[in-house]
């Protein structure tokens, strides 16, 4: 049934993107100019950062912490989707190191790229020990470790600089595990990985009826005649 899903979802993506399967041309970091590394974004005092945060602002005529909260919901939701879907898919969850990110500001917020990606896989994997891979006893964990170390110094810096909440942040990051596995199948998946994950997403979204309900809010909602998004906790 999953297989089944995914084969009509790739289908109907491809419809729309004149037959493009796999990574779009503008989301292959190459050497043309505009990709910042990740990594730069999280030293003091946070100017490039901030660019960002007030890019953001400026399009949505947002005060700076919401707009620092929508600049994470589409970072955050890139930078997660790969790892969820990897592990729904074939438990086998790309990881993509802090110093091995690219962003750039895009129509979306911000475009991820990366220039190079780690498979974590388990290791009765076939693929364990190839060129690539790092073989690991717990997929859930390495996600976890994988988010400590690539998300959470970007939030902390974030965090500080704006004074949005970390923990409204990391719903953010919960919903980008959720949401693509929830159109894969049911909520179930999505519940179970976030609770092999543990802290700091655990929790932050809970079933609610056929989908599910954040327990935070991504600050959409703050915005002028912003209606709330459907799993917003405050609608």
């Amino acid at each position: 049934m999953l297989l089944d899903t995914l084969t009509d979802h790739l289908e109907g993506l491809a419809a729309q993107r004149d037959g493009v399967l796999g990574v779009l041309p503008g989301l292959i970091a190459d050497d043309s100019p505009g990709w910042i590394p990740a990594a730069s974004l999280v030293r003091e005092p946070y100017e490039g950062l901030l660019a960002l945060v007030d890019a953001t602002a400026a399009q949505w005529s947002a005060p700076r912490h919401v707009a620092a909260a929508l600049l994470w919901k589409t970072y955050g939701y890139w930078h997660t989707m790969p790892m969820a879907l990897g592990w729904a898919l074939g438990r086998r969850v790309p990881l993509m190191r802090l110093e091995d990110t690219l962003v750039k500001p895009s129509a979306a917020g911000v475009t991820v790229a990366a220039s190079r990606v780690t498979v974590a896989v388990l290791p009765g994997d076939p693929l364990a020990g190839a060129d690539g891979t790092i073989v690991v006893p717990d997929l859930g964990a390495a996600i976890r470790d994988a988010l400590l170390e690539s998300q959470y110094p970007l939030i902390r810096a974030l965090s500080a600089t704006t004074k949005v909440g970390e923990r409204t942040l990391w719903g953010s990051t919960a919903e980008a595990i959720a949401h693509p596995l929830l159109t894969l199948g049911s909520f179930d998946e999505a519940a179970r990985l976030l609770e092999e994950i543990g802290p700091p997403v655990a929790g932050l979204v809970v079933p609610d009826g056929d989908g599910y309900r954040r327990r935070t809010c991504c600050l959409w909602v703050t915005l002028p005649d912003a209606d709330p998004c459907s799993t917003c906790c405050v609608c």
